[in-house]
């Protein structure tokens, strides 16, 4: 049973450890190629906080936010292949931060084949933070130590 529960952690987590990887790789004094797509929604993402707030809010770094990215992925992808609850926990604080963020279907009318498209990806990200809530529920349902029946040692007179 432990095998196979391993081997599902590490095919679950595989895709946040390629990613982070591929991110990595394609990572430069730009952020990479994501930092195109990243740096427009993060600005609207300013201007909506600032109105909403009233103060102004200072412009996000690109690029240090893609690299928070490939930590939460990586980090908290490895942790998690060896059933660490802060491993699970990482990973769901980076779909919490990009999921609305990148798969921002609600700006698209239905009919779109881009609204289709963003909210199958936002859907998939709900599912994998319902896997990653349902591990964290499974690991506090647990106790961590399962205490033993104690055997009656044998009287001798």
């Amino acid at each position: 049973m432990s095998f196979f529960s391993f081997l599902g952690r590490v095919i679950f987590a595989s895709l946040f450890i390629l990613s982070a990887w591929q991110m990595f790789n394609e990572f430069d004094a730009t952020g990479g190629s994501i930092a195109k797509e990243l740096k427009p929604k993060l600005t609207v993402v300013r201007k909506n906080l600032s109105s909403k707030f009233g103060v102004g809010i200072p412009d996000f770094n690109v690029r240090q936010f893609i690299a928070t990215i490939i930590f939460l992925k990586g980090v908290g992808g490895i942790l998690f292949v060896f059933g660490s609850r802060f491993g699970s926990v990482l990973l769901l604080i980076h779909l919490a931060i990009t999921t609305p963020l990148l798969y921002d279907f609600y700006n698209y009318r239905p009919n779109s084949t881009k609204y289709n498209l963003l909210l199958n990806d936002f859907i998939q990200n709900a599912a994998l933070s319902g896997a990653l809530l349902f591990f964290i529920g499974m690991k506090n349902s647990i106790p961590t130590r399962q205490l033993r029946k104690k055997t009656p040692k044998a009287k001798t007179n």
